[in-house]
């Protein structure tokens, strides 16, 4: 008999918690976004799909195919195709696909590329229900945005 008093006491004493919990958060100011109207501010460490980094003078990207990333990728979620053309010193970029269904965003692409070609995007707003809007190349996307 004396377990059932204090269970109805310590469920009081929770119950009461709770609603001072709840009464509290009543009165503070509301901190949901009005999504569709305005547009969230993306953090610093915000990890989107990767993308490539432009030459800042040529606005080609800095990458010279030499692989790295396609072969640290987990995933097997990259595939990409340089050429030597002739009076290039470089290898030059030929396509860059990013197949976003299979990536897990784990940064090892980014990470093993020592030519600073590689980030990750901002982008956050990436629903479909095509599977072929999250196969992106990369490259056309970098010469669309210039």
């Amino acid at each position: 008999m004396s377990g059932y008093w204090s269970d109805i006491l310590v469920g009081s004493k929770s119950l009461l918690t709770g609603m001072m919990i709840t009464a509290r958060e009543f009165f503070r100011p509301v901190v949901t976004e009005n999504y569709p109207y305005e547009v969230p501010v993306m953090t610093e460490r915000f990890r989107g799909h990767i993308e490539l980094i432009p030459n800042e003078e040529s606005g080609k990207p800095n990458c010279i195919a030499c692989m790295a990333c396609q072969r640290a990728c987990p995933s097997d979620c990259i595939s990409l195709k340089g050429s030597k053309k002739e009076g290039d010193k470089k290898k030059s970029l030929d396509s860059y696909i990013l197949d976003f269904t299979k990536c897990s965003l784990c940064g090892s692409c980014v990470e093993s590329c020592n030519f600073n070609a590689l980030r990750f995007s901002k982008e956050y707003n990436l629903a479909s229900f095509n599977k072929d809007d999250f196969i992106i190349d990369l490259l056309k996307r970098l010469e669309d945005q210039n």
